[in-house]
């Protein structure tokens, strides 16, 4: 065992990875079969793999029916991606437990890069690019600075290895010992079916942070996954969306974890990233006379506009949650002293 830590600083390779895939519908039942497929092909072979279906009996069924060799299970806590994943991870039997997208596909060293990270004791998760794969292509105006968006990775993000307060949902992994020791995902964080909400994956990595303040979570490039994005996800409707909803999970994640912890990567983004892709946008549309680079500081400042939005909304709508509480709780109190 490490000093202070419970795990030891063994090098871990792709067979002690179990991989959790979660999926909520049939209508990705192809892309499922690609997660799936990209998983065998691991090099060399992972631990196992292990798809939760999100209360669709249906898709459970089809999944036990055609998915030879895969440990198909039903969710079995509350309804959503937090729910199911937990449920993964506790039937995992790897010292790694990944996670994957059902609409994603690892390249063939996936596993292996990611084990790799775990030579170094202090680490407690690893992270991978996300890359989009743009059923249709990438409409011009979408920006790369807000590919978090569509659940992949985002320009802001390090391009090297190095080590960051959150992973992306759709490419992570942690120490199986990690949820022995705080629990798994908050269930009153994160997506159920297609809303556009998230960040439980950020209210995890913060409370593992938080639990051992001296390890690291990191992002590797090397470990690469290719995350379809449907059309439908290419429009600006879908944007803004998701723009507010994250907002709204920002602002639950703060309440959870405090501003500090909460928000420090989106400072950073908002401040730096955010102004330079406004700028170099300008710069082009000047240099090139066109407009199709304006249309993407628009998008910049805009997705900055509904994000702030919902965090507000968020923040608001919790504190009154909290006032609405406090009340009832104090009118039980008077209740009480009237019997």
């Amino acid at each position: 065992m490490s000093p202070g830590l419970p795990w030891s600083d063994d090098r871990l390779s792709a067979t002690d990875v179990s991989v959790v895939v979660c999926a909520y519908t049939l209508e990705r039942w192809d892309d499922i079969l690609r997660a799936v497929s990209s998983l065998w092909a691991q090099s060399p072979e992972i631990r196992e793999l292990i798809l939760v279906s999100d209360h669709n009996d249906e898709l459970r069924r089809r999944a036990e029916s055609d998915l030879a060799g895969v440990h198909v299970l039903e969710n079995t806590d509350v309804r959503g991606l937090s729910g199911a994943r937990n449920t993964g991870l506790r039937a995992a039997s790897g010292q790694i437990v990944a996670f994957l997208d059902d609409d994603a596909a690892a390249e063939e060293n996936w596993a292996s890069e990611l084990a790799a990270g775990y030579a170094d004791a202090s680490v407690i998760g690893v992270g991978g690019v996300s890359e989009p794969a743009w059923v249709v292509g990438r409409p011009a105006w979408f920006p790369p600075e807000f590919d978090w968006v569509i659940g992949c990775s985002y320009r802001g993000l390090p391009t090297q290895t190095a080590p960051v307060r959150n992973m992306i949902g759709s490419n992570m992994s942690f120490r199986r010992a990690v949820f022995a020791e705080i629990g798994g995902f908050d269930p009153s964080v994160g997506r159920v079916g297609a809303n556009p909400v998230g960040c439980e994956e950020t209210e995890l990595c913060i409370r593992a942070s938080s639990r051992w303040p001296t390890t690291r979570i990191v992002h590797e490039p090397r470990a690469r996954v290719r995350h379809t994005v449907p059309a439908g996800r290419g429009t600006w409707r879908y944007f803004r969306s998701r723009c507010f909803a994250e907002g709204r999970s920002k602002a639950q994640v703060t309440r959870l974890s405090g501003a500090g912890a909460g928000l420090a990567s989106e400072r950073r983004y908002t401040a730096r990233v955010l102004p330079g892709g406004v700028l170099t946008r300008m710069g082009e549309a000047v240099r090139l006379r066109r407009t199709g680079p304006l249309r993407a500081a628009a998008a910049i400042m805009g997705g900055f506009g509904y994000t702030v939005a919902g965090y507000l909304v968020g923040m608001l709508l919790d504190s009154r949650r909290h006032a609405a509480a406090a009340a009832t709780e104090t009118a039980g109190d008077r209740e009480g002293m009237g019997r």
